[in-house]
């Protein structure tokens, strides 16, 4: 296990920010990921996996450790359902895939989001009418504060909308290792139901999908709308889809008839961020190296060398825009780490 000085981080965050870090490690073993967080040389430690859901300022006086623990394992199974441990380093997208292959439903909606396993809970990503906490099963996770391997079930991670006890309550207590999920085997739910994947569908004249249908559908609609992190810097959906209640719903749809939603309850609609930012005007547009994507105005780009705060400020910009437009308020699914 080495520990670098003045580490560039580019190549390991999605936006492609070129920040530096005081101190860099990878840990390949839980061992070393206990015995890195045990030592007290290091006062501040930032832990990062696939680096896609996090924006980056210029110099960061920290250690960051890489967490790449690597592997799968069936744990149990029976005729209907599989239970598969999935380590924190694996790739969300291959895992995804490997998931499709062997036949196993649940996650198929939330195919090529970028981005690691072990961060997946902590903001419970989801796609396309599915979330992770429709599979999730339970996650195994150091405790910082005394390198204790715990498990917290379902329950214990308070799962919300891009949200879970990890932002909240756990927020820099607990490193996550490894995370466990129920797949189905046979009689898979599919969910087709989203407008975007019926159409894809429609266009490839589907009417019976298999979950491979529904995964090709979702990665050929995020193709053709979001840009691959290797050739344009970003972290996917910057923003949140904003939750109102029904009073601020009733309003905006009165002033606003044309504007998508998702109904969530009762009580509260799920109003698309993407269309009031292009509403207000920033879609395609660019402020020197930082802008918002040509397809999809959820995502903030970095065309060759802008900074976390050229990215910020453009985010403050558009949040600041849409609430005087709208009176509804944007926060940010992504991390800010300074």
């Amino acid at each position: 296990m080495i520990i670098y000085d003045h580490f560039s981080l580019k190549n390991y965050n999605t936006f492609g920010i070129d920040a530096t870090a005081r101190y860099f490690v990878e840990v390949t073993t839980i061992e070393e990921l206990q015995d890195i967080l045990e030592n007290n040389s290091y006062p501040r430690k930032i832990l990062i996996g696939g680096g896609s859901n996090m924006l980056l300022t210029d110099y960061i006086d920290a250690l960051f450790i890489h967490v790449n623990l690597k592997g799968k394992q069936i744990v149990s199974q029976d005729d209907n359902n599989v239970i598969v441990k999935v380590m924190a380093g694996e790739n969300w997208h291959n895992m995804v895939m490997w998931a499709i292959d062997h036949d196993f439903g649940g996650l198929e909606n939330m195919s090529l989001i970028p981005g690691n396993t072990g961060t997946a809970p902590i903001q419970n990503i989801g796609a396309y009418g599915a979330e992770l906490k429709d599979c999730f099963v339970s996650c195994e996770a150091v405790r910082i504060e005394d390198q204790q391997l715990v498990t917290l079930s379902k329950e214990e991670c308070q799962f919300g909308y891009r949200d879970s006890f990890f932002k909240n309550e756990g927020k820099d207590k607990y490193v996550i290792t490894s995370v466990t999920f129920s797949f189905t085997k046979k009689n898979h739910n599919i969910n087709s139901g989203y407008g975007a994947i019926e159409n894809q569908l429609l266009k490839e004249s589907i009417s019976n999908p298999t979950i491979k249908d529904i995964s090709n559908a979702v990665i050929a609609i995020r193709q053709s709308k979001l840009p691959d992190p290797k050739e344009l810097g970003n972290s996917g959906s910057f923003f949140k889809n904003p939750i109102v209640t029904k009073e601020i719903f009733t309003r905006f749809s009165t002033t606003y008839p044309e504007a998508p939603f998702y109904k969530v309850s009762d009580d509260c609609f799920k109003i698309p961020a993407g269309w009031l930012i292009e509403q207000c005007g920033f879609k395609g547009k660019r402020f020197g190296d930082a802008g918002v994507h040509k397809n999809q105005a959820l995502v903030l780009v970095n065309y060759d060398n802008a900074t976390g705060k050229d990215i910020l400020d453009l985010a403050a910009k558009i949040i600041e825009e849409v609430k005087r437009k709208f009176e509804i308020e944007i926060s940010p699914e992504v991390n800010l780490i300074k």
